[in-house]
């Protein structure tokens, strides 16, 4: 389905879905949210894809932040409705069954920022300037980036982002943990690729339990997380993936996961 502001394409098994307000440095409105949650409701139904991307077009942003101009006509009750709303986006892609790799090029800013932080890693390009500048305008994040930076690059260093307002280049995210790697913006969209093909080949059903495992152990302590992974470690042992991937490594061939 065509959307205003998301181009999608499909390059064999990866889904790219890239935010496309040119006009607007790729500024994130109530619009794209829908749009958004559509999307990726529909990438996690496609059994045919087995990762995706986010990017923005063009090389100036990822995404610059929220569009303020909307922001700046809310009331009180509708700027929570907007906040619950992007937070439920946000934690459905997090939670998406599919590896979600965030392409950042350019400015990736308050909501652009925290729309990266929700996918499962982040690639950067060389020019990329990542921020939580809320404060600037006398309010905070509101899309979960004071849950989610913390958790990703410490209390201190988030609180630091958030309260001083100021962002950072890619090199910086790359030494604090936000970004896992940092490459030329020519390379950006080939280096995302290769990782999701790479991912694309292996087990499904076992890339799904290991999101699972690793995010919902996040959410509780050691212990249930430990629990929670022998339950899905026990249940990999039901799916003919499982004894394709082990038949295949005896056979010394590479295995043909079908998602069963």
């Amino acid at each position: 389905m065509e959307r205003k502001h998301l181009l999608y394409e499909e390059r064999g098994a990866v889904a790219l879905v890239t935010i496309h307000r040119p006009d607007k440095l790729n500024a994130i409105n109530r619009e794209m949210f829908f749009e958004l949650r559509d999307q990726f409701a529909e990438i996690d139904a496609r059994d045919g894809v087995r990762a995706a991307i986010l990017t923005g077009s063009g090389e100036k942003a990822f995404a610059a932040g929220a569009d303020i101009a909307e922001l700046a006509t809310l009331s009180p009750v509708e700027a929570r409705e907007l906040s619950a709303l992007g937070q439920s986006v946000m934690e459905g892609m997090a939670r998406l069954g599919k590896p979600l790799i965030a392409a950042v090029n350019g400015y990736a800013l308050g909501g652009g920022l925290e729309l990266a932080l929700c996918c499962h890693f982040r690639i950067a390009s060389d020019n990329a300037r990542m921020g939580l500048p809320e404060v600037s305008l006398g309010v905070i994040p509101g899309y979960a980036g004071t849950q989610r930076l913390p958790r990703l690059v410490g209390p201190g260093r988030a609180l630091e982002m958030i309260a001083g307002g100021d962002p950072i280049d890619a090199q910086e995210a790359l030494r604090c943990g936000l970004v896992n790697r940092v490459v030329s913006r020519e390379e950006l969209l080939p280096t995302c690729l290769a990782i999701a093909e790479r991912i694309a080949l292996r087990g499904p059903i076992a890339v799904r339990f290991a999101l699972e495992a690793v995010q919902r152990g996040l959410d509780g302590g050691l212990e249930e997380g430990a629990r929670l992974e022998q339950a899905l470690f026990g249940l990999l042992w039901s799916t003919d993936d499982m004894r394709e991937g082990c038949g295949a490594f005896l056979e010394k061939r590479r295995p043909q996961f079908k998602g069963r």
